[in-house]
């Protein structure tokens, strides 16, 4: 078969470079040649260490299961060892991470002063006398100095009661939102059950007490 005017055409697919000449009658040859890909994983200091203990942690549980009277060789118990071993790096790896592993940068600067709580975090850890596991909610607080974890809700927040503000100019404004982040829930930090509350007081409500304690009692009661 006769060529005319190769037309090069170089895609991926597969990983490798596809060549095509076009011919006379309309139909295609391919040439296939390999393209070299390298794939490289880094591993994290951590990662590496945990590799390295698996070994000696597997080792371990299959003595406890074995003094415990089990036959470690059976099907059921084949991997068990092993699983125990993954579970317990997990379980663990918060003593090996940082605060800043944890925010992963999402600390911003904002023009917030209102309290932030966020509450109903559910919380998972380990005796360290048994090593069993206990769990519970965890509330937090803070009062911003112009620095916040996240931004999109504190933001809204003080749209929403300046907007008020503008529209009716009353002698106070106060907005409290509750809200649950699906970047909090479905990825990141996964917990299903927090609830991240932000207010803003104007006027009367951040000048008087009673006037802002008032309306936070409502507000919670409701």
């Amino acid at each position: 078969m006769a060529y005319q005017n190769p037309a090069e055409i170089n895609g991926l697919c597969n990983s490798k470079i596809v060549t095509e000449y076009l011919c006379r009658n309309g139909f295609s040859a391919l040439s296939i040649e390999p393209k070299k890909v390298q794939h490289k994983k880094e591993m994290s200091r951590k990662e590496a260490e945990d590799e390295t203990r698996l070994t000696d942690l597997e080792a371990a549980y299959t003595t406890v299961l074995r003094g415990l009277g089990e036959d470690t060789d059976r099907q059921g118990l084949l991997r068990t060892p092993l699983r125990a071993a993954k579970a317990m790096q997990f379980l663990t790896k918060g003593y090996h991470e940082t605060v800043s592993d944890i925010l992963n940068d999402a600390v911003f600067d904002e023009d917030h002063d209102e309290l932030v709580i966020v509450k109903d975090i559910d919380m998972f850890s380990l005796c360290e006398h048994h090593l069993v596991p206990f769990f519970g909610k965890v509330h937090i607080g803070y009062l911003p100095n112009k620095k916040v974890v996240g931004i999109i809700q504190e933001r809204l927040t003080k749209q929403i009661a300046m907007a008020i503000s503008d529209a009716l100019q009353p002698a106070g404004v106060g907005v409290v939102i509750e809200a649950a982040h699906m970047c909090m829930v479905m990825r990141g930090v996964q917990k299903m059950n927090s609830c991240t509350v932000t207010s803003v007081m104007l006027g009367v409500f951040r000048e008087d007490p009673k006037t802002k304690e008032e309306f936070m009692a409502l507000v919670k009661n409701s």
